[in-house]
């Protein structure tokens, strides 16, 4: 079964985004544009010079090497860019269409990236995106852009549906690799999907986006990825099409089914941390704009303690 983003919605979140905050008045400005300015907008930067360091100066810019040569700590100062190209990398697989509380994963994806599109808009970024996974067309790129139309033309892509089919190859680390190619460089990566599985694979791919760009890791989860629900005997089909029979009510079979998703999400979690990715996971069962708001409080909260 497949279910529709409706075009309508991702377009109203355009003007739902300015109710954000704790009253219908309280504007985006004030909240996620406000967020995403001081987060990540300053994150694009030329560099300008370098001079003395001054005491509570950013310790992160210390130019290390003339500090080293001169004997004198000296810091890195920037100009921030106009703009950057900000690349929403969505999921759009057969897997996606799946959901047992709040909505089915398709369409939170759908909703963070419009939102996400939105205020990246009203900061006066480029906004581009790379849809990968879909049945018909795997990788379909759109160029960033601050015209409206073409990210309309993405959100409307996002609500195309088709009925599930078996993807080869590994999707996520194609697009990956597209976005290493093509994604101008200095971009802000927005990667939403279903993450859960191995991390492994997506080492190399991410370790290279990282390098030129900067990189928001985040996994759509449903409740029963973590908590498989109680149902009796289920069969299940692989994607090789073997049948599994599954006994849900079994304590200990639970237990695996848990402690198997913790360890893959520690283990993608490690793995953003090492590369100083931004790790914001998204519930289906939560609302989006609260989530983003969090996530984003979380992010500026942990810069200023470096």
């Amino acid at each position: 079964m497949t279910l529709p983003v409706h075009i309508d919605e991702l377009l109203e979140l355009r003007h739902r985004a300015h109710v954000l905050g704790l009253s219908s008045h309280h504007r985006v400005h004030s909240v996620l544009s406000g967020l995403y300015t001081s987060v990540f907008r300053g994150q694009g930067m030329d560099f300008e010079e370098t001079r003395e360091y001054q005491e509570g100066d950013e310790i992160r810019n210390m130019d290390w090497r003339v500090t080293a040569r001169t004997g004198v700590a000296h810091l890195k100062v920037f100009r921030e860019e106009r703009e950057r190209a900000v690349m929403l990398c969505v999921d759009v697989g057969p897997h996606m269409q799946f959901g047992t509380r709040g909505t089915f994963k398709s369409i939170q994806a759908a909703r963070a990236a419009a939102l996400l599109g939105w205020t990246a808009s009203a900061s006066q970024d480029r906004v581009g995106a790379l849809l990968y996974g879909g049945p018909h067309q795997p990788l379909q790129f759109f160029r960033p852009s601050r015209a409206r139309q073409s990210f309309w033309r993405m959100l409307r892509a996002l609500g195309q549906t088709s009925e599930p089919v078996t993807v080869a190859g590994d999707p996520l680390v194609e697009a990956m690799e597209k976005l290493r190619r093509v994604a101008p460089t200095g971009s802000l990566i927005f990667i939403v999907g279903d993450m859960n599985r191995d991390p492994g694979p997506l080492h190399e791919g991410l370790g290279r986006l990282c390098q030129k760009h900067e990189v928001v890791l985040m996994p759509v989860d449903d409740p029963a990825d973590r908590e498989i629900p109680r149902i009796g005997r289920v069969v299940f089909s692989t994607r090789d099409g073997e049948r599994i029979e599954v006994d849900t009510d079994s304590e200990a079979g639970c237990r695996h089914y848990r402690e198997a998703w913790e360890a893959k999400r520690k283990a993608l979690d490690t793995l953003a941390r090492r590369l100083g990715i931004t790790f914001l996971p998204v519930p289906t069962n939560e609302e989006i704009h609260g989530i983003l708001v969090a996530g984003l409080r979380r992010r500026a909260v942990r810069q200023g303690r470096r």
